[in-house]
């Protein structure tokens, strides 16, 4: 090898990993930072990776991409990966694949890097979708190649060779593993290893514990086009600033955590906390949306479709074929969800107190309670339910 581009976020793991490939491979070392919302600054990367001997170095801005092409096309289908998990680091990782394969080309890399370990799934997304754009790329995986086998031997290796690294040395705890971007943080390792444990107050960095959080609701209004929220409380936003705006909103009402215990796509369970305040409102509003807008028939078959959507996410298969044939589907039905949500948010809690559109399905003169004008026969309802009852009344026969 003599260049290889690296996901590079200036943390533990890919400090040292720089280092690793120079050694180990004798080869130039490009990297590739992604800022899409992390909450932190992503410039300092740049200071690290120069003082690591790179020279070439990217650091781009992609929260716009992130929120418009990845985020809210995947909300457009409901996508929640078992019941729980919003999928807010499995999204991230076909952009950051899709960056990595480009900026190769560019540099005229021989292969790519990324810092995800051989027991996890990234290391299947992050390579599943770059050799979806491009079949001839090289993977260098540092985790399932060298002898490091925890995060106490990265420490030691660090300070072995004078890698900084972002927590005091004293500390003899190893850091939780975490991810951030404008959907959510994750979190893992440490004492969340053990599915008993109950996080530690303090971890949590988004969301203000329920308990903690204001005695009185607020109100938000998420207008909708095509399945999309593109404004909140009638000023007018982008993907990103959208997803940055109910980020405060909803962690300050302590809304978005989640404990949950996931099936891995390489076979094991993990546990990992996670914290998506917007992510979680977002969906709560789209679902309110087209209950309103959406045909019954459309509706069902999309929530009959969503799992195995939210698992071609997980599972690493945002290019593959059959994923885009199922968002084709899923972007023709939201043509009509279009409108005006009402949600009031409260001590961790999302209640929908309204919902309008020029697009609804809803007949306040057929559903009505009082005299409908002959809108609906009640006595057509007699011979629904008779046919309905045949095949049951065949059975009961026998």
């Amino acid at each position: 090898m003599d260049k290889v581009v690296l996901a590079y976020s200036g943390g533990l793991d890919t400090s040292i990993i720089v280092k690793w490939l120079q050694d180990t491979y004798q080869c130039e070392v490009v990297t590739f930072t992604a800022d899409i919302g992390q909450g932190e600054e992503v410039e300092p990367a740049r200071a690290k990776a120069i003082a690591a001997g790179v020279k070439e170095i990217y650091i781009e801005d992609l929260r716009e991409e992130f929120a418009r092409d990845f985020v809210f096309p995947m909300f457009r289908a409901n996508a929640i990966y078992e019941g729980e998990y919003l999928l807010g680091t499995s999204i991230a990782r076909p952009l950051i694949s899709k960056h990595l394969v480009e900026i190769a080309h560019k540099v005229g890399a021989d292969a790519i890097s990324h810092g995800a370990t051989g027991k996890g799934n990234d290391q299947v997304r992050f390579e599943l979708n770059a050799y979806a754009l491009d079949a001839d790329i090289q993977v260098i995986a540092p985790w399932r190649e060298w002898e490091l086998s925890s995060r106490e031997s990265l420490m030691n290796y660090a300070e072995k060779h004078g890698i900084e690294i972002d927590y005091k040395k004293q500390s003899k705890k190893s850091p939780y593993s975490m991810d951030a971007n404008l959907l959510h943080i994750s979190y893992e390792g440490d004492i969340l290893e053990d599915p008993w444990a109950e996080p530690e107050d303090d971890m949590w960095r988004w969301t203000v514990s329920p308990e903690n959080a204001p005695d009185k609701a607020e109100y938000v209004e998420l207008t909708y086009e095509k399945g999309d929220i593109v404004a909140i409380n009638g000023e007018v936003m982008s993907p990103a600033t959208v997803m940055e705006d109910l980020n405060k909103r909803a962690g300050a009402h302590g809304i978005g955590r989640d404990d949950i215990v996931e099936n891995r796509f390489v076979g094991m369970k993990s546990r990992g906390c996670y914290e998506t305040p917007a992510g979680t409102v977002m969906l709560k509003g789209h679902r309110a949306m087209e209950s309103l807008t959406l045909d019954r028939a459309a509706a069902h078959l999309k929530d009959e479709l969503m799992p195995k959507y939210a698992e071609m996410v997980y599972n690493g298969f945002w290019f593959a074929p059959e994923r885009e044939m199922l968002q084709a589907a899923i972007d023709k039905t939201q043509e009509t969800v279009n409108g005006v949500v009402r949600l009031k948010l409260y001590k961790g809690g999302i209640t929908v107190v309204g919902r309008k559109s020029d697009d609804s399905l809803f007949s306040e003169k057929i559903a009505t309670f009082e005299d409908d004008g002959g809108a609906y026969d009640q006595k057509d309802a007699a011979g629904f339910i008779k046919l309905n009852a045949l095949r049951l009344r065949l059975k009961a026969l026998k």
